[in-house]
């Protein structure tokens, strides 16, 4: 079943998308996701395309946000690079143990962009993001972000701009930490691999056909996102630049020479 899409103007989107996407005329595009299935509400997929520099942030976990009345989900995700610009960059974690008072001043006074760790990136690096870990997103980005389906953020800093900050709350349930290098890696050119195995979602990425042991993994439902070439899900073709439900991965064909994301949520 192929997902309902939704496009969303952002003033940090962009005008012009990377293939399949057209923006249309004179609108920065800065998202484009996919409404989640009723059968699978627990995940949440989307594109995010950037011509600006996005706010230093974090999420909660489940327990913190169920603890301040944010609902049941907190927010782990995690970014593929589909597409970037030179010297683009990713902001994840600090580059040395920060504490909070340190942390606190320097969203303050703005010096916290230059304690994050900035990765120049290009298409293929794959990042996972557990909660409460600082990040943030450059400009010339395209990235497909799989996450926990909530909407909770805490901004920390938004260089200026005039947006509500959630310094308290942030800084309460931030790691002032360097990102863990196993998180971390640069996607195959060839074979499938495990992009994430857990805590709450697995994703794969699939190289031609799937083998024995994906169909075994995903024998129930999941959200398929082909890369390139074609997928179809019980007749329904799902081309690149969109997402589509399974009740099974058995009930999902691939091309044989194409690649494809699968993904599945491991809590309720």
């Amino acid at each position: 079943m192929k997902l309902r899409t939704r496009t969303v103007e952002k003033v940090w989107g962009c005008e012009t998308l990377p293939a399949p996407f057209i923006a249309p005329k004179g609108k920065r595009i800065g998202e484009i996701w996919f409404e989640p299935p009723e059968q699978l509400p627990q995940l949440l997929v989307k594109y995010l395309f950037t011509s600006d520099r996005l706010s230093v942030q974090c999420h909660p976990d489940d327990v913190q946000a169920e603890a301040a009345g944010l609902g049941r989900n907190g927010k782990e995700e995690c970014w593929l690079v589909v597409a970037a610009e030179t010297g683009a960059m990713l902001g994840v974690g600090f580059r040395n143990e920060v504490d909070a008072e340190t942390m606190r001043a320097a969203a303050i006074d703005g010096s916290i962009e230059d304690l994050l760790m900035w990765y120049e990136v290009q298409a293929g690096d794959f990042f996972y993001i557990p909660a409460n870990t600082v990040h943030a997103i450059g400009e010339g980005c395209a990235i497909i972000e799989i996450q926990q389906n909530s909407d909770v953020t805490y901004r920390l800093y938004d260089y200026g701009r005039p947006r509500e900050l959630h310094l308290d709350e942030g800084v309460a349930i931030a790691k002032g930490s360097p990102h863990p290098p196993q998180l971390r890696q640069r996607i195959p050119d060839t074979g499938h691999a495990c992009l994430v195995d857990g805590p709450h979602f697995t994703l794969d990425l699939v190289d031609g056909v799937a083998d024995e042991a994906l169909l075994y993994s995903y024998a129930d439902g999941l959200l398929v996102m082909p890369l390139a070439g074609e997928v179809i899900v019980l007749g329904d073709i799902i081309s690149p630049g969109h997402c589509a439900y399974s009740s099974s991965l058995a009930n999902v064909t691939f091309a044989p020479d194409g690649k494809a994301l699968v993904t599945r949520p491991l809590t309720g």
